[in-house]
């Protein structure tokens, strides 16, 4: 997510606000979370309410009081707190006003799943339904169509998703298919998963492997990462015979490929010179 200096400065401010609202043990930082990717849908349904809650120029109070009166008794007071503090800052644009509300909602259910323990398993959970729809090229037409109707893509999710994973990976990815960004459904799912690793500062591995790792290699091959990159690293593993030996490690965008496919095609390209 790419935002100007006044937005950078507003989502900084709305997250410490979250934070201190979650701060409070009687809060539910799930259910605030979803409360607040519920109001991401509102705004970016009513192009009208997210020009007049985006406008810098306008009385920030007069803003917060906007909101209040729409919102009060459909979602908490905790999430009205962190509201406050996001219409009550200045954005630089009612877009990137909605994308920060969007990533507050984001790191409130990550918060959730760090506080029971499960977030190792979202983010497992997002990596491998990242993968699942990159592999079905109509399932990622299907959810990246910007025109087709939003709850129609959820109830594919749920479907895809079932009783299977964690409510807060569903919710997640529910929200991506909501409002696809980037190069791709999956690409928006990968990000969630580069998310929740900086939660516990770590990078995420994304490892092609022609063959089964064990859990001792998995080790091994995180540790070497590890001191290759000077952070800690978050494994994420992909079975795929095609490559024929080996594996293709990719950090970020670099790409560390000890494949034989991969050995193979750099070979082809220097005969080619």
């Amino acid at each position: 997510m790419t935002l100007h200096a006044a937005s950078r400065e507003a989502l900084g401010f709305a997250e410490n606000r979250l934070d201190e609202v979650l701060g409070d043990a009687g809060n539910d930082p799930s259910a605030v979370g979803e409360e607040l990717l519920s109001v991401v849908d509102v705004f970016a349904r009513e192009v009208g309410l997210r020009r007049a809650v985006g406008d810098g120029s306008s009385d920030p109070e007069a803003r917060k009081r906007l909101v209040r009166t729409l919102l009060q008794g459909k979602v908490s007071e905790p999430a009205l707190q962190v509201l406050d503090a996001v219409v009550g800052s200045r954005w630089s644009s009612p877009r990137e006003l909605l994308d920060g509300l969007e990533s507050v909602g984001r790191a409130a259910l990550l918060e959730s799943a760090e506080r029971t323990g499960k977030l190792d398993t979202v983010q497992d959970e997002l990596f491998r339904i990242a993968r699942i729809v990159e592999g079905e090229p109509e399932l990622e037409r299907t959810l990246s169509d910007r025109v087709g109707p939003v709850e129609g893509k959820r109830t594919l999710v749920r479907n895809l998703t079932s009783d299977k994973v964690d409510p807060v990976t569903r919710v997640l990815v529910e929200q991506v298919v909501a409002r696809p960004r980037g190069r791709s459904i999956a690409f928006g799912i990968d990000e969630l998963v580069r998310l929740a690793a900086e939660r516990r500062e770590r990078s995420v591995a994304y490892v092609t492997s022609a063959t089964e790792l064990s859990s001792e290699q998995r080790e091994q091959l995180a540790e070497k990462l590890g001191q290759i990159y000077g952070r800690s690293i978050a494994l994420h593993v992909e079975l795929d015979r095609r490559i024929g030996a080996g594996l293709v490690v990719r950090i970020g965008d670099e790409v560390i490929d000890g494949s034989a496919a991969g050995r193979l095609d750099a070979l082809r390209r220097q005969l080619a010179r």
